[in-house]
């Protein structure tokens, strides 16, 4: 029960009041009677007092019930936030992490046999300048801006030296096994118009620099059913591009020797044509040109 200083003082007046009733009723009182109702009297003044005190710290407490109260509001908000904060990051992370997963899924892992794998190697190491040879992928990448000149697909005489060094590499003894996927790149710098005119987008000029290094190692003697070309144009950055700038990391040709999928199956032979100037003979069947 919540009691009050106004109910308090209620009681008091009422027992005041009940003893000048008590002696006007009877005329006078006995000194005995009268010190039973002092004593009756100071006796609920003190318990006034006591009741009064309780009052005061009963609201104090509560006061302070309130206060932690609304603390304990603050902390539990607080903790809310934290915890939908935390539910955010996780949850961006698991998309980083199964983006990442797909990324490692799509590469292809290829330990090359000792013999390739040195070979490879001292061929980069003629060519450091232009060729970069990542042992973990089985991947040789040629540095675009040395490999062609700019905005152009035709491989230069310094590259074509490399190239037909490469082609032997992979003509000899277990480098043979191996298919050769040729992936063109790009950085993100616009396609000039003069440019346009044969390679109308980037993903064009990379695909197309992809198929002339195919051509060039066809040239050289490696058997066309083991070449495939890809071309991502600017869509797979080494790096961050300099917006305006180019990003000369960002251009190049990647060649990716994987565990062949030949079958045994002959194909159709095609051949690239040494000179398409010159038309061919009404008689014979034209020969077919494998960069088309």
């Amino acid at each position: 029960m919540k009691i009050t200083k106004r109910a308090i003082g209620h009681r008091v007046a009422l027992s005041t009041v009940l003893i000048a009733i008590a002696g006007l009723g009877t005329g006078c009182v006995s000194q005995q009677e009268y010190d039973k109702l002092y004593d009756t009297n100071m006796s609920l003044r003190s318990q006034n007092q006591e009741l009064t005190n309780r009052l005061g710290s009963t609201e104090l407490t509560n006061a302070q019930l309130q206060g932690s109260a609304g603390d304990a509001q603050s902390v539990i908000d607080a903790l809310r936030s934290e915890n939908k904060a935390l539910r955010d990051g996780l949850a961006s992370s698991q998309v980083s992490f199964a983006n990442l997963e797909d990324r490692m899924n799509s590469l292809q892992i290829v330990h090359l046999d000792a013999a390739t794998d040195r070979a490879l190697s001292d061929l980069a190491a003629q060519f450091p300048d232009m060729i970069i040879y990542d042992a973990d992928k089985g991947m040789l990448r040629f540095v675009s801006d040395m490999t062609f000149a700019s905005g152009s697909d035709s491989v230069q005489a310094s590259a074509g030296t490399s190239l037909e060094q490469l082609a032997q590499v992979l003509n000899s003894g277990s480098a043979s096994k191996y298919d050769i996927q040729i992936v063109g790149h790009t950085d993100d710098q616009k396609i000039s118009s003069n440019t346009q005119r044969r390679h109308p987008t980037n993903m064009h000029l990379s695909a197309h620099r992809a198929i002339a290094v195919r051509a060039a190692l066809g040239k050289a003697g490696i058997g066309w059913d083991r070449m495939s070309v890809t071309g991502w144009g600017e869509n797979r950055p080494l790096v961050p591009n300099n917006k305006g700038k180019g990003t000369p990391a960002n251009r190049r040709v990647e060649i990716y020797l994987v565990p062949s999928t030949r079958t045994d199956v002959a194909p159709a032979r095609i051949e690239a044509a040494a000179d398409n100037s010159a038309p061919a003979p009404a008689t014979t069947r034209p020969k077919i040109d494998p960069t088309k």
